[in-house]
């Protein structure tokens, strides 16, 4: 079992930067396949980043490449979600999520997610 608790969320305007953390309970962090969704207001649940067991290999959505940095600390079990030059359509609750299968961008594939935290980004 693992559990996820997001923070590092807020208002924010356009332009400015954000850096979201997840922390995982549990001694196995380093196993599980981390990523971050978002999901905003009537719209389904996105991938936005993932990054694999060791922090090797890592995945964007096409909207946030050049903007946002996933990376992961295993010492710490905390995953982090650097962006910057936001834009007003990253505003979204931002969820956590960890999975125990091969690295993937489905969340389905995902079996344990935190509690969301919301970002806002202002014009």
């Amino acid at each position: 079992q693992v559990q996820l608790v997001e923070s590092g969320g807020g208002l924010v305007q356009a332009g400015g930067s954000l850096r979201l953390s997840c922390a995982a309970s549990g001694r196995t962090f380093s196993s599980y396949v981390m990523g971050w969704f978002r999901q905003a207001p009537g719209k389904e649940r996105d991938v936005v980043a993932a990054i694999s067991w060791s922090g090797g290999s890592t995945y964007y959505a096409d909207s946030v490449k050049g903007r946002f940095t996933i990376s992961r600390d295993n010492a710490k079990n905390t995953v982090y979600l650097q962006m910057n030059s936001l834009k007003p359509e990253d505003t979204a609750v931002y969820y956590c999520a960890a999975g125990r299968s091969w690295f993937t961008t489905v969340a389905a594939n995902y079996d344990y997610w935190g509690q969301g935290t919301q970002v806002t980004v202002s014009s």
